[in-house]
């Protein structure tokens, strides 16, 4: 098949990454002007959600899904160093304002893992290659919220152009096909949906 399942993804889903780079979190975040609650509060969210994905990666008998997860990908021991940090400083994260969002998200991740498991490439293509594209938002983010030796900035800095370089040929090998490419990005449209959606609900008049 011409073309690789990256390009197609990264093709299909511009609409959707534009989007989420212009939503009031987003955008606050990238200013400085994010309060430092709504920042734990987005880890926080995260975190049931890719624990959700990893462990149906983990369990996949999937062959597409096995070429491309390894533990060493893995975000969420990342995260819980990041919410430890705001623990130990007393910032904790409100999870009522994101619960419906995060429930739907997680929902999705294991009805994928049941009915079209190549889609649950699509939902790591998305947050694995966030974090990578993130790696700007360290600077405002750390002077911010005085953040140092990457502190409290563990999840956006585990990505970086090698690690998603090696991830991107691994989804190009696993996913060879029209029909495995198409559940990956149908998946990642959804990904990207539910993003948004945490977003929203994070922004900061929202709260």
């Amino acid at each position: 098949m011409n073309g690789s399942a990256v390009g197609l993804l990264r093709s299909r889903t511009r609409g959707w990454h534009d989007t989420l780079e212009h939503t009031e979190f987003a955008v606050a975040m990238l200013a400085g002007s994010l309060p430092v609650e709504l920042y734990v509060g987005q880890l926080a969210a995260y975190r049931p959600v890719l624990a959700a994905l990893e462990d149906e990666l983990t369990r996949s008998a999937c062959p597409a899904v096995a070429r491309v997860w390894s533990a060493e990908l893995a975000k969420v021991p990342y995260l819980d160093r990041d919410l430890g940090h705001f623990a130990a400083s007393g910032v904790l994260p409100r999870p009522a304002l994101v619960a419906a969002e995060v429930r739907a998200f997680t929902g999705d991740v294991r009805e994928t893992a049941r009915t079209e498991p190549e889609g649950l490439l699509g939902f790591l293509y998305v947050l694995e290659g966030s974090t990578m594209g993130a790696l700007y938002l360290r600077g405002p983010v750390s002077a911010a919220y005085g953040l140092s030796d990457g502190a409290g900035l563990a999840y956006y800095g585990s990505g970086d152009r090698a690690r998603w370089k090696a991830v991107a040929a691994r989804l190009d090998e696993a996913l060879p096909g029209a029909r495995e490419r198409e559940r990956a990005v149908r998946a990642a449209e959804r990904a990207y949906a539910h993003t948004a959606a945490v977003s929203r609900a994070l922004s900061p008049a929202h709260p």
